[in-house]
């Protein structure tokens, strides 16, 4: 028994121990922004623009100025890092699933001012927004 207790109990601090990411600060958290396409193409004019999908992904359609990063990059955090941090920077990605937690790491980087397109590109394209091939 003591040992069934104790083997569960060691899978549990490993399970958490491994999923455990440190929570952003109040700071970190005001920096995210999610907005809708109509607010990040009004926002977003003249800014860094973001598209942290894959080359393939990018190659396929992309916002008009957009840059691409590849979130799946081992230096994703090192280019990203290259630009001010005190100016605004807009991503987006495939569905929205990478941007947020793209955002929660740019956010930890410092950058004071991220906006993660809600529903990223597939709702930028249901919104009849112009997408660049």
């Amino acid at each position: 028994m003591k040992l069934k207790l104790g083997l569960m109990l060691l899978v549990l601090f490993i399970s958490l121990a491994c999923n455990s990411k440190p929570p952003l600060n109040e700071q970190e958290k005001s920096a995210i922004h999610l907005v809708n396409p109509s607010e990040f193409k009004e926002k977003s004019t003249n800014q860094v623009i973001i598209d942290i999908r894959t080359p393939q992904e990018f190659s396929q359609g992309h916002i008009e100025g957009a840059i691409n990063i590849n979130y799946f990059d081992s230096s994703f955090l090192n280019q990203i890092g290259q630009y001010d941090k005190s100016k605004p920077v807009f991503l987006y990605c495939r569905s929205g699933n990478r941007t947020s937690s793209a955002a929660a790491k740019i956010a930890k980087l410092g950058f004071e001012e991220v906006y993660d397109l809600q529903g990223g590109i597939m709702n930028w394209s249901r919104e009849n927004q112009q997408i660049i091939k």
